[in-house]
């Protein structure tokens, strides 16, 4: 007869204590972390704008119930919608993740914790609209970068130890986690209710990969993150009213997350939690194609202009090898027909045809009328990715974090190309002298897309400028943006 299971209430987990106590406690007085969030934070704006242009994401946004109006609600950039922080965050969340354009961060786990900036900004601008209203004083934009910061952090270092996709677990989880501690932070909640509302988001449930993965990829993943950031604002708002949590959610025995999702392991910690990830974080800059294939892009591109430059055609190529890692054979390595835009941009094989043809990779070449010239599937066919070791170890090694490819092509008459080797991404930590100044061009062009000159120019002035940026009211900063 087995032990009856004690009812007495413990301590809450040491894994929320921990995201609590860095939440509420830890100072954000790192330069570079307040400089990169800064970028992060046009850069993820950016993205969202491009996003609007589709109108596959475009019939996502707005209200639940159409014409909805709410007084001091959050406004959604790049439209004219003013909605409650739940809704807003969705909004904000999905076009930013649309294209698959924001930032990266690849570990264990592999995610992009700029999905987090939806439920910062919503609930930020619904807080600073609602305190003028009252008289009070605003939030200003140093607070979302500090909210940035700590949810990059938070979703980051878990990402570090622990896989998530190994377990059928969609990363979202991690955004979902991230979002509901930064966002309870900024709604005021206790210290106890923090941690009753970073308890809520792991009892909940989770997503599947599902929507990543062949036969079912499809366009769920470019709105999961939406989902996540939003419910992420509805959890801590309901731990506002002094909900309950649920101390032991990661090791109760049977029933906890641990037990019941992570085939009874615990969490592991490689660091504490400081700004180490946004320092770090990848910006996905030239290209919007899955991260684990940037730099196959690039050297695509490389060889591109080396085929113009010595006669050569594609129907020349016999064969391409790519060299990679092994995170990107258990992602993007897909054989096959690619059945969407969804598809597409999770085939490395794809993702290096289009630049190989067309000297480009855009967000428009993942879509029918591209994927439709019989050449790309002809030059997919003849590509087989293989694992090199050394790739493997530094793409999870802390100081390096690579992610490599490297691509050699074999032609019909026996001749071959040198391989192209490229081992960091121009987003990459290491190469933020380049991709810096690229990044405000995208971002520029971005800007383009949406607004008048007069407007662009408005943004950009006070968004290049990071002490004007940080003092702004959040609220203010945001009106910029409105159509």
């Amino acid at each position: 007869m087995s032990a009856p299971i004690s009812n007495v209430r413990p301590a809450p987990d040491r894994v929320l204590v921990d995201i609590v106590d860095y939440v509420l406690d830890f100072p954000i007085d790192s330069t570079l972390a307040l400089d990169t969030a800064r970028n992060c934070l046009i850069d993820t704006l950016g993205c969202g704008l491009e996003a609007l242009t589709y109108p596959a994401c475009t019939k996502l946004m707005g209200p639940i119930v159409p014409g909805t109006i709410v007084p001091n609600g959050a406004k959604v950039p790049g439209t004219s919608f003013q909605l409650d922080p739940v809704q807003a965050a969705f909004n904000i969340g999905a076009m930013i993740r649309w294209l698959d354009f924001n930032d990266t961060w690849l570990a264990a786990e592999w995610g992009h914790p700029s999905d987090n900036l939806g439920g910062i900004l919503a609930t930020a601008d619904w807080l600073s609209r609602s305190a003028i209203a009252a008289g009070k004083q605003p939030l200003t934009m140093k607070d979302v970068l500090i909210a940035m910061i700590k949810a990059h952090e938070i979703q980051g270092c878990i990402a570090l130890e622990n896989s998530f996709n190994k377990v059928g677990l969609d990363h979202v989880l991690l955004v979902k986690l991230a979002s509901t501690a930064v966002v309870g932070e900024l709604i005021g909640l206790t210290r106890d209710e923090l941690i009753n509302a970073v308890s809520q988001a792991f009892v909940d449930g989770h997503a599947l990969r599902t929507y990543r993965h062949a036969p079912n990829t499809g366009s769920r993943k470019s709105w999961a993150a939406g989902d996540a950031t939003s419910r992420a604002v509805r959890l801590a708002l309901i731990a506002k009213t002094g909900e309950m949590g649920y101390p032991s959610v990661l090791t109760a025995k049977t029933w906890g997350f641990y037990d019941v999702l992570f085939k009874g392991n615990a969490f592991k910690f490689q660091r504490p939690y400081g700004s180490y990830v946004m320092e770090n974080v990848l910006f996905k800059i030239s290209f919007p194609a899955e991260f684990h294939a940037q730099t196959a892009v690039e050297a695509a591109m490389k060889l591109h202009a080396q085929l113009a430059a010595q006669g050569k055609r594609i129907e020349d190529i016999s064969k391409i090898t790519i060299r990679t890692h092994e995170a990107a054979l258990r992602i993007i390595d897909k054989k096959g027909p690619l059945n969407d835009p969804a598809d597409r941009d999770h085939c490395i094989q794809y993702m290096i045809a289009v630049p190989l043809i067309h000297g480009r990779l855009t967000a428009a070449d993942y879509e029918d009328s591209i994927a439709q010239d019989g050449r790309i599937d002809v030059l997919r066919a003849k590509m087989a990715c293989v694992e090199d070791a050394q790739f493997t170890k530094d793409y999870h090694d802390p100081e390096k974090r690579s992610i490599a490819n490297a691509l050699t092509i074999e032609f019909n008459d026996g001749s071959t190309f040198d391989e192209v080797v490229v081992e960091y991404p121009i987003g990459h930590k290491r190469r933020r002298e380049d991709g810096i100044p690229l990044l405000v061009e995208k971002f520029k062009t971005n800007l383009a897309r949406r607004f008048p000159v007069k407007q662009q120019l408005a943004i950009l002035d006070v968004s290049l400028d990071q002490v004007r940026l940080e003092a702004m009211p959040v609220n203010e900063y945001v009106d910029l943006y409105v159509i």
